[in-house]
């Protein structure tokens, strides 16, 4: 009998690890600033930075992208649409130019020149309902937040080329309906502008919802009312976030441990449990990561206005004072002769597709890396932990760092002479380790198989075995 009940307990172990692993979280989260035919905003970029930092940190999957153009964004959208399928919490974060035409809402990529409302429907800008409804349709909880409520930067020339008839061209973003299991969360209100904020920092929407919506034990209703009331006090009633919501249930980013299993009732009832239980100083840690290889100074400097007496102070400190020096002497003739594009050019997945590495030129890219002291396993196959490498390099370089490739980016990395570059031809052989600083861990929901499952399921297991042989 206490057999069988210690075999009843694993068991409910077991499904419990099971269910923790099973719940997916995705997230897209994208900061545009530097428009081509607008004026630029400097913070939407850190905004988002600062916010996908806050996701992962409590477990999400964070599709990012900052100053995206048209085609990028829908590249990114794509991405994020195919992933929040069967999703069981699906967040969408925009920060930019946003704009309402016609009573419909839509989110501006860095290179829209808009100068009618045909421009508008015929797909310069990206429809907000319509992206939405086809990328997080079936997710069983929606979470949209949108900083982008600005003036509409192209309102005069939409209405001077539509003389001839009626065009609603209005301020700020219009009025939107959450669906069932759905909440939209502005930055103000319907018609009103909200604040950017001061140069090099966070909005106060944005810093509201860091401060807020990952809170230990919070529900993402009640850490709304705090973002709203923040936010009031911040702008002295200047600015009140708006939202509508359609939740069929209770909402946790971040769900307390002493509570949850209490709280553990069926996703599909509305109630999702945290993927974990992180803290304030492991947001602070995933924001440090975030930027600590930065080449912007506004991006540091974001970092030491949230953290004013953060753990990592000294740091960002010595990397400004870095920064403000001008590059080594070393960087500066390893940048002589490479073409100034690759300085400004982002580089992404369709980009490195273009270029059309096969096994072998992989492989090469990640000796080449090894040998100039960013150590990396020589695979062939371009991995997170690749990714890492490529934007460690990138930072180290000064060129856009993304962790994918472009072609200027491969030459110049080709160009770059290797002292000791690995021959091991083996994937299995691992180049000789530097006196480098490691590349910061992934955090431990993406990493491989989880042990406790698999130590339950083989200690369940056995005892079945030995069960049924007796």
């Amino acid at each position: 009998m206490r057999t069988l009940t210690l075999l009843a307990s694993l068991m409910c172990m077991a499904l419990s690890v099971s269910a923790a692993k099973a719940d997916r979280r995705v997230a897209f989260v994208v900061g545009n600033g530097t428009y081509k035919n607008v004026a630029q905003l400097p913070n939407p970029p850190i905004d988002a930075k600062a916010m996908a930092a806050t996701l992962r940190n409590v477990g999400f999957d964070v599709i990012e992208g900052s100053n995206l153009t048209r085609d990028q964004m829908t590249e990114k959208l794509l991405d994020f649409g195919r992933k929040a399928q069967g999703s069981d919490v699906a967040v969408f974060y925009y920060a930019g130019h946003g704009i309402a035409v016609g009573g419909s809402n839509y989110l501006l990529p860095v290179d829209a020149d808009i100068k009618s409302e045909m421009d508008v429907k015929l797909g310069a800008a990206i429809n907000i309902d319509l992206t939405l409804e086809q990328t997080m349709g079936d997710a069983k909880v929606k979470l949209v937040f949108l900083d982008a409520c600005r003036d509409n930067p192209f309102a005069a020339k939409i209405k001077s080329n539509s003389a001839t008839r009626s065009v609603n061209v209005q301020s700020g973003l219009a009025e939107m309906k959450s669906g069932e299991g759905t909440l939209i969360a502005f930055a103000t209100g319907p018609g009103q502008t909200a604040l950017d904020g001061q140069e090099g920092n966070n909005s106060p929407f944005t810093r509201a919802l860091i401060d807020n919506i990952t809170k230990p034990g919070i529900e993402i209703q009640q850490a709304m009312t705090s973002v709203r009331a923040q936010v009031n006090e911040e702008t002295h009633k200047g600015q009140l976030p708006w939202g509508h919501t359609n939740l069929i249930g209770a909402v946790y980013l971040n769900q307390a441990p002493t509570t949850q299993v209490a709280n553990a009732a069926p996703t599909a009832a509305g109630v999702v449990p945290a993927a974990t239980s992180g803290n304030s100083d492991g947001v602070e840690l995933e924001y440090w990561r975030s930027v600590k290889e930065s080449n912007k100074p506004e991006e540091l400097n974001a970092y030491l206005s949230a953290y004013p007496n953060g753990q990592f102070k000294a740091l960002a400190l010595a990397r400004l004072a870095a920064i403000k020096s001008g590059p080594s002497t070393t960087t500066r003739n390893l940048n002589a002769g490479v073409d100034p594009a690759t300085f400004t050019d982002d580089a992404s997945q369709l980009t490195e597709d273009q270029i059309g590495l096969d096994k072998g030129q992989r492989r090469d890219v990640q000796r080449r890396l090894t040998g100039l002291g960013f150590d990396i396993k020589v695979s062939g196959a371009f991995s997170d932990d690749t990714r890492t490498v490529l934007k460690r390099w990138q930072a180290a370089r000064g060129y856009p760092s993304t962790g994918y490739l472009n072609k200027l980016q491969h030459k110049a990395l080709l160009s770059e002479i290797v002292a000791a570059t690995p021959t091991a031809s083996d994937e299995s052989a691992k180049p000789a380790r530097r006196a480098s600083a490691p590349a910061p861990s992934a955090p431990a929901q993406h990493r491989g198989g989880d042990p406790g499952a698999a130590f339950v399921g083989g200690v369940v297991g056995g005892m079945m075995g030995g069960m049924f042989r007796r």
